[in-house]
């Protein structure tokens, strides 16, 4: 049996040679990780600086776009460097660092789309209560439960995966993925597995029931309502419906992906199925969220941020001038 201190890092394998394609591939993902900040970072300051989105909804919007911008930061800049590389090996500390970054992002999702059910529930079948109950502490206590129960998780897994001596040292994956460094252990262990997963499926349970709960609720109520009042629940639950969808339909092929021997697989559909969670939720959810409010605010941001290139040709130009009478 060899120990684990024999590897110093990992090797992803999943990885093929496509030559000079590498390079309009690098320019493709890296537009599309910019897009992916751009597009989060604008619907956070939009909510952030108009004081009529300061309601638990849109802070609800605001903690999901901010988790996808972390997420993709634990995913991206990596990516991109192996994408021109031709060895794609990572340290055993950024490959750790990696999967408690993704892992947490991945629950911190489904965390947070819970209370987001719990809030629309509130909104739809309790309107009168609901700006007593969804109070600006309220929504931070659900925020703080959103990202702590999968943080302290996430160390507790991370914890008991580097105790596990390896035998090997390549993941078939284009990220570090827990149950890929767990599969390279030399022991199999079903007491460490369970203890590593527990957590991770109570969290996942606990929101996963909290959605179901919450919305079967809205249905019967909506099934005793008029089709007007039909109407507007569908209005302004869908974007978080289809979030839903988005999230599992992603987390189900990467689940999927794992149960199968990549070496079976199309390498390229292996490599497209293992980007869709990192990729795909982050890439749809400000455009989903961007309602009738949203947009006016975006419509009166535009003309600021327009007028602020005259001003800044202007000080190029002067700056220019002064060098030059120097």
């Amino acid at each position: 049996m060899e120990n684990n201190t024999h590897y110093s890092d990992f090797n992803f394998t999943i990885f093929v040679n496509i030559g000079y394609y590498r390079y309009p591939v690098f320019v493709f993902c890296l537009l599309l990780y910019s897009f992916i900040v751009s597009a989060n970072l604008v619907i956070i300051v939009v909510i952030l600086r108009e004081r009529s989105l300061h309601e638990s909804m849109y802070f609800f919007i605001v903690f999901l776009c901010v988790n996808a911008l972390y997420g993709s930061a634990g995913f991206f800049p990596r990516f991109l460097m192996d994408i021109l590389s031709d060895t794609h090996l990572i340290s055993r500390p950024a490959c750790f660092t990696q999967i408690y970054v993704i892992y947490t992002y991945a629950f911190c999702e489904v965390t947070i789309l819970g209370i987001m059910s719990y809030d629309r529930y509130v909104a739809v079948c309790q309107p009168l209560h609901y700006h007593r109950k969804m109070t600006l502490p309220m929504v931070l206590r659900l925020a703080a439960f959103a990202w702590i129960c999968p943080a302290l998780d996430l160390l507790m897994c991370i914890f008991i995966i580097t105790r596990l001596p390896l035998c090997g040292n390549k993941i078939k994956k284009v990220y570090c993925a827990s149950w890929d460094v767990v599969k390279l252990s030399c022991v199999t262990s079903a007491v460490t597995q369970i203890v590593a997963t527990t957590g991770a499926i109570i969290v996942t349970l606990l929101s996963i029931c909290c959605i179901l709960y919450t919305y079967l609720r809205i249905v019967v109520l909506c099934s005793k309502s008029s089709t007007e009042f039909r109407r507007k629940v569908l209005q302004s639950c869908l974007p978080h419906i289809l979030s839903i969808a988005i999230y599992c339909v992603t987390a189900f092929s990467d689940t999927l992906l794992d149960r199968f021997n990549p070496q079976e697989l199309n390498p390229f559909v292996a490599i497209i199925v293992s980007l869709e969670f990192v990729i795909i939720p982050p890439a749809l959810n400000p455009l989903l969220y961007v309602n009738s409010k949203v947009l006016v605010q975006l419509k009166a941001l535009a003309p600021m941020v327009l007028s602020l290139k005259p001003g800044i040709v202007r000080a190029a130009e002067e700056d220019l001038k002064e060098q030059g009478g120097v």
